[in-house]
């Protein structure tokens, strides 16, 4: 039962970011055809949180490394991964099942308010790269 009030919780959190003001990004041309967004607030903490934690394996810019996925890339998109499997990788982990990295292990040490924030990021920076 406590897992479905967190669960819960952060979906909420995350529809309520979106309600308040999470409109679409503008954007800053990048060289390499990556298109980096002018974040929100909450996707500046997410940025943040994302670079401390996620980043050694999916990348900076979300652009994956040796060790996981890019994040831009249509298998990420809201209509196949939403929200919520974003909260569930973080924290179940998450079995290989689209690349060859092998399992992603939980992370514990992120917090519901860190992972609306990154799940913000993801989503503003997906937005303007046409995902």
């Amino acid at each position: 039962m406590k897992k479905i009030i967190i669960i819960t919780s952060v979906i909420a959190l995350i529809a309520g970011a979106a309600y308040y003001g999470m409109s679409r990004p503008k954007a800053v041309a990048q060289s390499n055809d990556v298109v980096i967004p002018e974040l929100t607030d909450l996707g500046i903490k997410g940025e943040t949180a994302f670079n401390g934690t996620c980043a050694a394996c999916h990348g900076i810019n979300l652009a994956g490394t040796d060790n996981g996925p890019s994040f831009l890339n249509r298998v990420y998109v809201a209509g196949h991964h939403g929200d919520i499997a974003f909260v569930l990788a973080a924290k179940r982990g998450a079995s290989q099942h689209h690349w060859r990295f092998g399992d992603m292990p939980p992370q514990p040490q992120v917090s519901d308010e860190d992972l609306v924030a990154i799940i913000a990021y993801v989503r503003e920076f997906q937005a303007v790269n046409g995902f």
